[in-house]
């Protein structure tokens, strides 16, 4: 790709010698023009001239006296000394009615024969040469005159025109290029100016560019710069956290998987042994979920974007999660009842939120829910939103502590939580336009309450 100057120079001066080009045929084709007419209307001019003294009331001695004056007044014409170089191009006969040439220029084209028909036309004398002549008929005298000029006096001067024209014009184009780059220079200057700044920057500065004063241009390249420098700062700032969260929450983990792989090297019996690999497995599974959890946050961020959506079944999709999740809480001496009438439930949303959702509120469920408890999942639609809820049969929750349960890493009640499913269900919340929130039941437990739109954004 080459520079804008360069694609905008050659652009500008294409279209300026494209129209030189046009100017000087147009110029040439004009000249060409309005010089014959000129010279046809002198030829003419000259040859009714020539007709007027001719035609003068004369005897006839007086009149062959005015015919050997002209001759020799003609003859003795020496252009280079005492006229004009063009005086031998331009010449003159007049024949009488018997074909007899009565005056003649000595630079006159031999003709074979008086030309008969009256007006312009062009002769081509013996040495190849062509003229221009006009031929009038003096019809009172049985005269007849021919004017003429050869063609190089006027191709001469339509050259001399055209050179005299073109060459100031090529002239005057090189210097208006020349002032078209300072020109196109100055005013990319800005833009250079924006490019020298940016190759100036540190690689690791994410701060926003503050150029000014700039051009009403270049105002919307310096916003996309900046809003994409927010986006990466952003970004890297999901990273760090993501790293720091990670960081903070696997710590503990691995150094509770330590003590309990020591406590299995150091056991004596083979009671210490079981119970010390049963410690050091639900720690394992403890790390893999919190390690789920921590994917799944990052996956999720940011909070601004939307999810992709696609029309389901939302019935369908709770089903086979629960379906899924059904194992797991007969393992645990739960019970799982899915409560949805007959109702249709199509959806614009995302499955594999709702999937993510519900298990994070059905394992949020289990951990509170007493032994031998259910666990109910209802689905039911209000107008165009659908309501998903999880009841439990546990101990509720503290009114006071309400807000706190959707903070990243606060889990209450819950030694083997990492604090991030209701986290990670009110970020889904968010990206599909819809809420979470949590009551207490009149009959004991909590209800979580999940409100998505039919048509997810």
């Amino acid at each position: 790709m080459t520079s804008i100057r360069r694609r905008t120079l050659t652009l500008i001066i294409g279209l300026m010698l494209t129209g030189l080009l046009v100017i000087s045929w147009l110029n040439l084709h004009d000249s060409n023009h309005e010089i014959a007419e000129v010279y046809d209307a002198q030829l003419a001019q000259n040859a009714r001239l020539l007709q007027g003294v001719m035609s003068m009331p004369l005897g006839g001695k007086d009149q062959a006296e005015l015919y050997r004056a002209f001759n020799k007044a003609l003859g003795n014409a020496v252009p280079k000394l005492d006229g004009h170089p063009y005086e031998s191009k331009i010449a003159f006969q007049v024949w009488n009615p018997q074909g007899e040439r009565l005056v003649f220029t000595s630079s006159a084209p031999a003709l074979a024969a008086p030309p008969e028909t009256a007006g312009f036309g062009n002769v081509e004398d013996v040495s190849g040469r062509q003229w221009r002549g006009f031929v009038l008929k003096d019809k009172d005298n049985g005269l007849r005159i021919w004017v003429g000029e050869r063609d190089d006096v006027r191709s001469d001067l339509v050259g001399r025109i055209v050179r005299h024209t073109l060459w100031p014009n090529v002239l005057g184009s090189l210097i208006l290029a020349a002032l078209v780059w300072l020109a196109i220079g100055w005013g990319l200057k800005p833009l250079a100016d924006m490019a020298a700044t940016l190759r100036a920057r540190h690689s690791g500065s994410l701060e926003p560019m503050q150029l000014t004063p700039l051009p009403t241009e270049l105002e919307p390249m310096q916003a996309a710069l900046n809003r994409m420098l927010a986006q990466i700062q952003d970004m890297v700032g999901r990273e760090r956290r993501f790293i720091a969260d990670a960081a903070h929450e696997m710590r503990t983990p691995l150094a509770v998987l330590r003590v309990h792989a020591q406590n299995l090297l150091e056991a004596g019996t083979e009671t210490e042994r079981r119970e010390s690999l049963a410690f050091l497995i639900s720690g394992v599974d403890r790390t893999s979920r919190l390690v789920n959890q921590l994917l799944t946050m990052a996956r999720l961020e940011p909070s601004d974007e939307h999810l992709p959506v696609q029309a389901i079944d939302l019935a369908a999709a709770v089903r086979e999660t629960l379906i899924q999740l059904t194992p797991w809480l007969l393992s645990k001496g739960l019970e799982l009842v899915f409560d949805v009438d007959a109702a249709a439930y199509a959806a614009s949303t995302d499955a594999v939120a709702i999937n993510i959702a519900l298990t994070n509120l059905v394992t949020n469920a289990a951990n509170f829910s007493p032994e031998h408890g259910v666990i109910t999942v209802g689905l039911r639609k209000h107008a165009n939103r659908f309501a998903l809820t999880v009841d439990d049969q546990g101990p509720g929750i503290d009114e006071n502590e309400r807000d706190r349960l959707f903070e990243r890493f606060y889990s209450r009640g819950n030694a083997q939580g990492a604090g991030l499913g209701l986290t990670i269900v009110q970020t889904i919340a968010q990206r599909l336009g819809g809420r979470i929130h949590l009551e207490n039941q009149a009959s004991g437990g909590c209800r979580a309450i999940l409100e998505i739109p039919g048509d997810a954004p």
